[in-house]
C-alpha cells in the first residue's frame, strides 16, 4: 500500500463515489435529488480532507482501492474544520437534512468508545476490480499498520453482505444502530 498524495484526490474521490453510490448509510446522509452524484462527491472530498488533516489515506499499489483512516484522538476543531463542516452541510446534506445528520452523528458517537483508535471511515475498490483480492490486501495492510501503532481499528457498515468479509479479518460486531437501515459497529483488536 502507498500513501496518497494531493495529486490523487480526484482519483480517490471518484473511486469512493463509485464504491459508495448505493450505500445505505451514505445515502441516508446526502440529499436525494437530481444533484445526488455531486453531493456524494462533496461528501467524499470532505472525508478526504478530514483524513488529510487528522489521519491517513492509503491506496493499493495499483491505485484500484483506497482506505480513509481517521485518528479521532488527533482531531481538533479549527476554523478550517468548521468551514468544511458548513460546506458539507450546505452542499451535500442540505439544510433540511442537517438535523437528521446531527442526530445520527450523536447516536454514533455515543456507541463509539472513547479510546485511541484507527477509525476506518471508508474502504473502497473500483467496482470494475472488485472480488479480485485488492480490497482484502489493502485491509490487511491497514490492520498491520494499526497493529504497528498499537491501535484497535473501528468501523461501521450498513452493508450486511460485508459483515462476513470483515469478520474473516478478525473484526467483531460490538453494537448496532437501527435507523431506516441497520448500522453495524465493528472492532478489530491489534495483534499481539
Amino acid at each position: 500500500m502507498i500513501k496518497a498524495d494531493p495529486n490523487d484526490k480526484t482519483l480517490i474521490t471518484e473511486l469512493l463515489a463509485k464504491s459508495f453510490e448505493k450505500n445505505l448509510s451514505v445515502n441516508y446522509i446526502i440529499r436525494q435529488d437530481e444533484k445526488k452524484a455531486h453531493r456524494l462527491r462533496v461528501l467524499m472530498e470532505y472525508s478526504i480532507k478530514m483524513c488529510s488533516l487528522f489521519g491517513e489515506i492509503w491506496l493499493s499499489n495499483d491505485k484500484k482501492a483506497c482506505a480513509l483512516v481517521l485518528y479521532p484522538h488527533k482531531k481538533k476543531t479549527t476554523f478550517a474544520t468548521i468551514y468544511l463542516d458548513v460546506k458539507l452541510a450546505l452542499s451535500a446534506i442540505g439544510i433540511s437534512g442537517i438535523g437528521k445528520a446531527i442526530k445520527r452523528e450523536a447516536m454514533i458517537k455515543k456507541k463509539q468508545p472513547k479510546e485511541k483508535m484507527a477509525y476506518l471511515w471508508f474502504i473502497g475498490v473500483n467496482p470494475l476490480y472488485q472480488h479480485l483480492g485488492i480490497g482484502s490486501n489493502l485491509l490487511k495492510e491497514v490492520l498491520a499498520n494499526a497493529t504497528k501503532n498499537g491501535l484497535p481499528v473501528y468501523l461501521e457498515t450498513s452493508t450486511q453482505k460485508n459483515l462476513p468479509w470483515y469478520q474473516r479479518f478478525g473484526f467483531r460486531i460490538y453494537d448496532k444502530l437501527v435507523l431506516s437501515y441497520v448500522l453495524h459497529f465493528l472492532k478489530h483488536e491489534p495483534a499481539k
